[in-house]
């Protein structure tokens, strides 16, 4: 855990490996990354679910087992709500994960209902304490990395919503902060000042490049699910291709394969 605990405070942003299985991780490994990161949205598409938690923990588990099988990189896991409402069974969960090898994890402050929603800053703020409190209780260490999901919500505040839930979330026992779709150069710096909490933003479109992040101060970023939408896409175009040409040449171009 302290391995990847150092990695958010090097100079430059460390760049985590979104996996969603033991392929993938054996990918990022070979790409030469530092740490993998499970995607709850790719592991939950990879095995017929909606994101928001309605794959059931006890399947997360099963994927995150065999990702840890095959890597001797540092994992995090995205637990995101924590599978559970109340504290003791979220450190269940991230105890469960610990056990497997598990070094950091992920969990959002917003829920899934008929919507995603923002939990209340205080009373997440508090789950979160007491979270951190039972597993200090138990001797785990783990690396609490808070998904702050103001700017994926479209809030018209976004910036200051999550300046003020930096603050708080950092004084309740948060490790590192993540704020999805966080693109803009103001707000980055914005962030990044809140709190001495390491920030980490997630691939977008209009993402700035790795060297203007990290001179903003980023220290970690993330693809989320996007290279296994962009995989599934390009199967999808060699399926399509294969049916309609009447051969499996496509297969073997190497303008496609590689």
């Amino acid at each position: 855990m302290q391995e990847f605990k150092q990695l958010h405070q090097q100079t430059t942003p460390f760049i985590i490996g979104n996996v969603w299985d033991a392929a993938s991780a054996r990918c990022a490994q070979q790409a030469g990354y530092q740490a993998l990161g499970t995607s709850s949205a790719a592991i939950a598409s990879l095995l017929g679910y909606e994101d928001g938690e309605q794959m059931p923990f006890a399947e997360l588990v099963f994927m995150v087992r065999r990702i840890a099988a095959v890597s001797k990189l540092p994992v995090s896991v995205d637990i995101e709500a924590g599978y559970s409402r109340e504290p003791e069974h979220i450190a269940d969960h991230i105890q469960q994960l610990t056990g497997l090898g598990v070094v950091g994890i992920n969990i959002e402050d917003s829920r899934v209902d008929e919507s995603r929603t923002l939990v209340d800053v205080d009373q997440f703020a508090a789950i979160l304490s007491a979270v951190r409190n039972i597993l200090r209780q138990r001797q785990v260490e783990v690396f609490i990395n808070v998904r702050c999901d103001a700017f994926l919500l479209g809030l018209d505040h976004a910036c200051a919503e999550t300046v003020k839930r930096a603050q708080i979330y950092q004084m309740a026992g948060a490790d590192g902060l993540f704020v999805p779709c966080l693109t803009q150069a103001g707000d980055i710096k914005a962030v990044v000042a809140a709190s001495s909490l390491p920030v980490n933003v997630m691939a977008m479109p209009d993402l700035p490049c790795f060297e203007v992040l990290a001179g903003l101060g980023v220290k970690r970023i993330s693809s989320g699910n996007f290279a296994h939408d962009a995989m599934h896409r390009h199967l999808l175009n060699q399926l399509v291709e294969m049916k309609q040409s009447g051969s499996c040449q496509s297969l073997f171009d190497s303008s496609t394969v590689g």
